[in-house]
């Protein structure tokens, strides 16, 4: 492997989509890192606990000390291994720790002795961290933002990701920012959620196109808070409303929340354990609503989503969806979406179809 001199360019890294390790303890990796980084630890939790308590009492040197006797033998083996692997299958990646120092320094050196020359990235996790922050503000504040908008089940995303330079907040969040929104898999933390997000924006400050295009989002998308000054500009930018009837949308809604969660659930957790959970789902889901419903259309909606489940079950037949799904649109969704869109006319800039808006967007592109 070719030796490669250490970096700072930490906007190059996330532009290529450079792979990285952290070399960071697992709660550390947890709390929050990069897209394309892998968690192959120098100290595990508890070692690097116990490293700590030795560093505040006993001073550096004691606790480099003990550090080395708990990495030590078939451990340190363990872990040169997995450096090495990681090595071997990145050669164009880098290697990193907190801040650049004493842990990413002692990485190199042991993959050194075994034979392979890694460069580290100098400032560490806390160096990458604070370019994306800054960078974050920067881009929010400079780059020119269209929101797409429309009612519940218009195919949003759809659009989204069908325009010129599109930003997917609720991809990034992994939810897609409804009662009904959450995904088999989890969110990430917040502070992987401003990575991926100042991530995303830089990549698309770097394309051609003059417009970035945001979904119109509230402030938080599941429990992934946008920061307060991307929704003050989103408060400001000019829109795009994406128009279908009802019955285009309670398809587009069974699609992604009935057909795909079923089957996304049933991928995990096989068959039965991955029905029930799907139903669990669909009725947790329309239960965070109960409050604003009111107990009557509450019931009536339970027991209409419970009959659709029974159908669905018993004979794969999915229209009975179609009763609850609209009776939700034209009765809380739609009306909700209109008040607010009510508040935002005067940034509207076009309405219509699919084919509409995105024939719109090339011709300004």
């Amino acid at each position: 492997m070719t030796s490669r001199p250490d970096t700072d360019d930490y906007r190059t890294l996330f532009l290529n989509d450079t792979p990285l390790m952290d070399v960071r303890a697992p709660v550390e990796f947890a709390k929050g890192s990069f897209p394309l980084a892998q968690n192959a630890p120098l100290m595990n939790d508890d070692e690097r606990h116990r490293v700590g308590i030795r560093y505040k009492e006993k001073g550096q040197d004691q606790a480099i000390v003990l550090g080395h006797q708990l990495v030590s033998g078939d451990i340190k083996t363990a872990r040169v291994e997995a450096w090495k692997r990681f090595a071997i299958q990145n050669p164009d990646g880098y290697l990193f720790c907190f801040r650049g120092g004493l842990r990413s320094r002692l990485t190199q050196q042991w993959l050194r002795d075994a034979g392979i020359d890694y460069p580290l990235i100098t400032g560490g996790y806390k160096a990458l961290r604070r370019f994306l922050i800054d960078q974050l503000e920067a881009l929010i504040s400079r780059e020119n933002f269209m929101l797409v908008s429309g009612r519940t089940g218009t195919g949003k995303t759809r659009l989204l990701n069908n325009l010129p330079n599109p930003v997917d907040l609720e991809g990034i969040a992994n939810h897609r920012g409804s009662s009904f929104g959450r995904q088999i898999t989890p969110q990430p933390t917040q502070i992987d959620f401003e990575n991926r997000l100042s991530i995303a924006l830089l990549k698309a400050s770097h394309q051609p196109h003059n417009t970035l295009y945001l979904e119109d989002e509230s402030h938080l998308v599941g429990r992934c808070c946008l920061p307060d000054s991307l929704r003050a500009r989103m408060m400001e930018a000019p829109m795009m409303v994406l128009e279908r009837p009802i019955e285009e949308r309670t398809a587009i809604i069974k699609e992604d929340y009935v057909i795909g969660m079923v089957s996304d659930f049933i991928a995990r957790d096989g068959e039965q354990a991955g029905w029930l959970n799907f139903r669990d789902y669909l009725l947790s889901a329309l239960e965070r609503l109960r409050k604003r419903l009111g107990g009557d259309r509450y019931a009536l909606l339970k027991s209409t989503m419970e009959s659709a489940l029974e159908l669905q079950r018993s004979s794969g037949e999915l229209g009975g969806h179609d009763k609850w799904i609209q009776a939700l649109l034209k009765d809380y969704y739609d009306p909700m979406y209109d008040y607010q869109l009510s508040q935002k006319e005067g940034r509207v800039v076009v309405k219509g179809d699919l084919e509409t808006l995105l024939n719109w967007a090339r011709k300004i592109a």
